[in-house]
């Protein structure tokens, strides 16, 4: 705590230069405010697996712009976890960003996640928006504050990239630019995010890459989120969700089962952390700590 009894913010990048691995959950916005008190309500369950830290979207468009500023500054203030406000080129102009961030830093929020967005349809950028993370990037970091700057990867390739080879020259731009970690997009077959930190690697990409891990609680949803992300379901996956249909009770624990077998081999393996996407939701990740915790 600070002189003043204020929670004391503590840079993301530190964290992962620890020697053990960092866990981290992410949550969104809700749309009502019957909404906004469960989500206050899920990060307190969870503070109890103590996250390093939290982390808070930036809504389509830059529409949650506000919220998400208020939803960091609550749970850091308020819940007492260290919390990162993601941050997207969509919607803002360079003043509107330094003028987020006067008010990140004067909530004594210190982590962001400087993301390109996803454009909406028919999408007019205001005067003077950036367009990719890298450029808001290496705003974040020429502007008065000293922000830590987390960045986003994705192990089986951004949809929107010409190539493997490319979507890897933008990502080193990225970090050249001044992010310090990485977290990945969600995927499913760890294979793919260790051979993606291996070609990482191999381009001179040396800062810490997070695994970014989806407990899946419903089956529509998750083939939903994978047609817009990229990621592909393992065939013995997509086996065990063919045959539960619909029953998302059943498609809960197989999301849980499955989740908690990749985060097994990423421990083993070394990775520097694993982000929970928890979809505003606690049960999922609670089972998965509890399994974790059992071996």
């Amino acid at each position: 705590m600070g002189p003043d009894g204020r929670l004391s913010a503590m840079s993301i990048a530190r964290l992962y230069g620890s020697g053990r691995p960092v866990f981290s959950f992410e949550f969104f916005p809700p749309k009502t405010d019957t909404g906004y008190e469960s989500l206050y309500q899920t990060v307190i369950d969870l503070k109890r697996l103590n996250p390093d830290f939290v982390s808070v979207t930036w809504g389509a468009g830059g529409s949650t712009r506000r919220k998400t500023v208020e939803i960091v500054a609550r749970i850091q203030r308020d819940i007492g976890v260290t919390a990162m406000a993601h941050l997207s080129c969509i919607g803002s102009t360079p003043e509107q960003i330094e003028q987020t961030l006067a008010e990140l830093a004067e909530a004594r929020v210190e982590n962001v996640l400087a993301l390109g967005g996803d454009r909406p349809e028919g999408y007019e950028p205001p005067p003077g928006a950036f367009t990719y993370a890298s450029e808001l990037a290496a705003f974040i970091r020429s502007t008065r504050f000293d922000f830590c700057i987390g960045g986003a990867c994705y192990p089986e390739t951004h949809p929107l990239a010409a190539s493997p080879e490319v979507d890897l020259e933008n990502l080193k731009r990225k970090v050249d630019a001044g992010v310090e970690f990485l977290i990945t997009q969600l995927f499913f077959d760890n294979r793919d995010f260790f051979d993606f930190c291996d070609r990482a690697l191999a381009v001179g990409i040396d800062v810490p890459i997070v695994a970014g891990i989806m407990p899946i609680l419903s089956a529509q949803s998750i083939r939903r989120m994978t047609s817009l992300s990229g990621a592909k379901l393992p065939p013995a996956l997509e086996a065990k969700l063919a045959e539960v249909g619909h029953d998302d009770a059943l498609t809960h624990d197989i999301g849980v089962e499955w989740a908690t077998m990749q985060c097994r081999e990423l421990l083993e393996h070394g990775v520097p952390g694993i982000h929970f996407y928890t979809l505003n939701k606690s049960q999922a990740t609670r089972n998965i700590f509890q399994n974790l915790l059992a071996t």
